[in-house]
């Protein structure tokens, strides 16, 4: 029954941050956004793209998290026509705003401290968007995501174990990335409920008990 419930509380990581992002291949693309979000760019549009699991929903959650005056969007190719002019009149005011700012340094005037940070999932001229909204989009910075590598994940697995100061055997973590969904959350969702697991047994981590929690999972 405990290990039932366990299984039953696996739930996708935290609310994803900067901090829980686990950057890969991609760590021009946070350096820049963290620029832009700080105001402290003068690039403040930057548009991500890359294939599902590639972060780019992350990054936007992390961005409307962090509490700062900037637009996200998320899924920009799923914008219905009405939404798609919103936001490039959007994009028009801040680039006013920016532009206002610039002016008014003197007088400490911070009304265009702002970013816009859009995600999709191809290159902006590439989604059947609006040509003015594309070329808006097109006009910051744009920065492809790449998905995370076996090893990245391997590593990210790792140090997620270390940081609750669990025991993350190499064939336990192979195991992982051979038979079950590649996400990140799913991966590091399955080694909390290990974790919980090998505490409540006094067992240490091993494939075998990694096989009876997916073979109870497929049984609920």
């Amino acid at each position: 029954m405990i290990m039932k419930q366990l299984l039953l509380d696996i739930q996708p990581p935290a609310t994803p941050t900067f901090e829980n992002f686990v950057v890969g291949r991609n760590a021009e693309a946070l350096h820049s956004i963290n620029l832009a979000l700080n105001g402290d760019a003068d690039v403040r549009f930057i548009y991500v793209w890359g294939e599902s699991g590639s972060g780019k929903s992350h990054l936007i959650s992390a961005c409307k998290a962090a509490n700062v005056h900037a637009s996200c969007v998320d899924d920009v190719q799923l914008l219905d026509n009405a939404a798609q002019i919103d936001l490039f009149n959007t994009y028009n005011q801040m680039r006013e705003n920016i532009a206002h700012l610039h002016n008014n340094v003197a007088n400490n005037d911070t009304s265009g401290k702002h970013a816009l940070i859009v995600a999709g999932n191809a290159a902006p001229t590439q989604m059947g968007l609006r040509d003015d909204l594309a070329t808006r989009l097109a006009w910051g910075l744009t920065y492809q995501l790449h998905t995370l590598t076996d090893d990245e994940k391997a590593l990210a697995l790792v140090n997620h174990a270390h940081a609750r100061g669990m025991r993350l055997p190499a064939e336990v973590i192979n195991y992982c990335l051979r038979n079950l969904r590649r996400d990140l959350p799913t991966l590091i969702s399955t080694i909390n409920a290990l974790d919980e697991w090998s505490l409540t047994t006094k067992k240490p981590v091993t494939v075998p008990m990694l096989r009876q929690l997916l073979q109870l999972n497929l049984e609920i």
